[in-house]
């Protein structure tokens, strides 16, 4: 098993969620207004110098579902190239 944590910009929530579950991979937790700062984007932190935020999301799937949820990932990043997509695949060790 595999966990994706994605990193994106509140502004593409809508986007983001619309691609997995139209593509079959559903279940999701999500995390809002997370703040950071990433090397291709501008700081995300929330106040009036740096405004915006950021959600993430962390989908856990069998090892076959992995290239499906890269390949959605690499679609969202050319569409939305300023919504700071980042996708991080996690070995999962188990889920209890």
């Amino acid at each position: 098993m595999k966990m994706f944590l994605i990193v994106y910009s509140r502004e593409a929530d809508e986007d983001v969620l619309s691609a997995f579950k139209s593509s079959g991979i559903k279940g999701y937790t999500k995390m809002q207004e997370v703040r950071g700062e990433g090397k291709d984007t501008e700081p995300k932190l929330g106040t009036h110098i740096w405004p915006g935020m950021n959600n993430i999301l962390f989908l856990v799937m069998e090892d076959g579902a992995v290239q499906q949820a890269r390949d959605l990932i690499n679609k969202l990043k050319q569409e939305r190239p300023r919504a700071g997509i980042k996708g991080f695949l996690i070995p999962l060790e188990d889920c209890v």
